[in-house]
C-alpha cells in the first residue's frame, strides 16, 4: 500500500458519526456559498478531507435528494429540498405570518429593502425580507446566508447590547469581516469594533455607512422582549448610500423603533418563542440581518 493511500485509509479510518456529520455539514454550507455548484475536488480541498470520503458524504446527499450533479462527473448542487425545510420550519413556527405584515409596511414607509432573520446560537441568517424600492437600485441580496456581525448594521445593533467582552468574544470567533470582501469602513480590531458598539449603545440603534458593502448604508435596531428587556433580536433597514443618506436614516428612526416594538409583540404569539418561555425547543433569537 502507498504511503499516501495509507494516510487516507488512516484518516477515514478514524471517522465516528460525529466526523461524518461534520463533513455532511460542511459540504451543504459550502455548497450553500457556491449556487453554480462545485467539482468534486474543490470540495475536498475546500474541506481539506480525501476525495474518496468527499465522494461517500455527496454520494449520500444525492441520494436522499439534497444534492444533484449536473452530469457525470460535472459539478454538484445545492438542490430546493433544504429550503423547503427550513421553511417548513418557518411556516410552522408562525415566525413570517407574524412578521411579514410589520416588514411590509416598514418597507412601504422607508422605500429600502427590510429584513428580518433567526439567530440560531450566535449566527444571523436571514429567514424574511420586504423591498420598499421600486426603482433605481436596489439591495436584494438571497436569504439563508450568515452575516459578519462585525460589520453588519445587526450584529452591531445585537452585539451593542451585550456585556464587550462576550461581544468581543463573539466577532473573535467567527472572524472580523475584510474590507476587501465587505465595505470599506468594516471595522478591523477591537477598538474599531468598540467605538461602533458604544455609538449604538448610546443611541439605542445602529447606523454604519459602508461597512457591509461599498454602497451600501444600513440602520437597525434591537427588539426586546416586553416585561424583561431582554434582547431578541433587531430589524434593519438597508440601501444604497446615495439615497440612504445619514440625515435619511435619522428620519426613518421612529418607523424603525415602532416596528422593533410591534416585532416584540409579535414574534412572542409564536409557538418557537412559546417552547422557549417554557423551557423547552431550541434556543432560538430573531434578528434581521443588514
Amino acid at each position: 500500500m502507498s504511503s499516501s493511500l495509507a494516510s487516507e485509509t488512516a484518516t477515514e479510518s478514524q471517522n465516528s458519526p460525529s466526523g461524518l456529520l461534520e463533513r455532511t455539514l460542511g459540504v451543504l454550507e459550502l455548497l450553500a456559498t457556491h449556487a453554480h455548484g462545485l467539482q468534486l475536488y474543490e470540495i475536498a480541498e475546500h474541506l481539506k478531507i480525501p476525495r474518496s470520503a468527499t465522494h461517500r458524504v455527496l454520494a449520500s446527499l444525492v441520494e436522499h435528494g439534497y444534492v444533484r450533479q449536473e452530469r457525470h462527473q460535472g459539478a454538484y448542487q445545492l438542490t430546493a429540498k433544504i429550503a423547503s425545510l427550513a421553511f417548513t420550519f418557518l411556516a410552522g413556527s408562525g415566525i413570517t405570518d407574524l412578521a411579514q405584515p410589520i416588514l411590509d409596511r416598514l418597507a412601504r414607509e422607508s422605500g429600502e429593502l427590510v429584513r428580518l432573520a433567526m439567530v440560531d446560537g450566535r449566527k444571523l441568517i436571514w429567514v424574511a425580507k420586504s423591498q420598499g424600492a421600486q426603482f433605481g437600485l436596489r439591495y436584494d441580496p438571497d436569504m439563508g446566508q450568515e452575516a459578519r456581525i462585525s460589520c453588519s448594521a445587526s450584529g452591531i445593533s445585537w452585539l451593542s447590547c451585550l456585556p464587550e467582552e462576550e461581544a468581543l468574544a463573539l466577532v473573535e470567533k467567527q472572524g472580523y469581516g475584510s474590507r476587501t470582501e465587505y465595505g470599506p469602513k468594516a471595522p478591523q480590531t477591537p477598538a474599531a469594533l468598540l467605538k461602533y458598539l458604544r455609538a449604538a449603545r448610546k443611541r439605542g440603534f445602529a447606523l454604519v455607512e459602508q461597512t457591509y458593502s461599498p454602497w451600501m448604508n444600513t440602520i437597525a435596531a434591537p427588539i426586546r422582549a416586553h416585561g424583561t428587556g431582554e434582547v431578541t433580536g433587531t430589524v434593519s433597514i438597508a440601501g444604497p448610500h446615495v439615497r440612504l443618506t445619514e440625515a435619511r436614516m435619522l428620519e426613518i428612526v421612529p418607523a424603525l423603533l415602532d416596528a422593533t416594538r410591534e416585532l416584540a409583540s409579535a414574534t412572542m404569539a409564536s409557538p418557537a418563542f412559546a417552547r422557549r418561555r417554557s423551557g423547552g425547543g431550541s434556543n432560538f433569537f430573531l434578528s434581521s440581518i443588514e
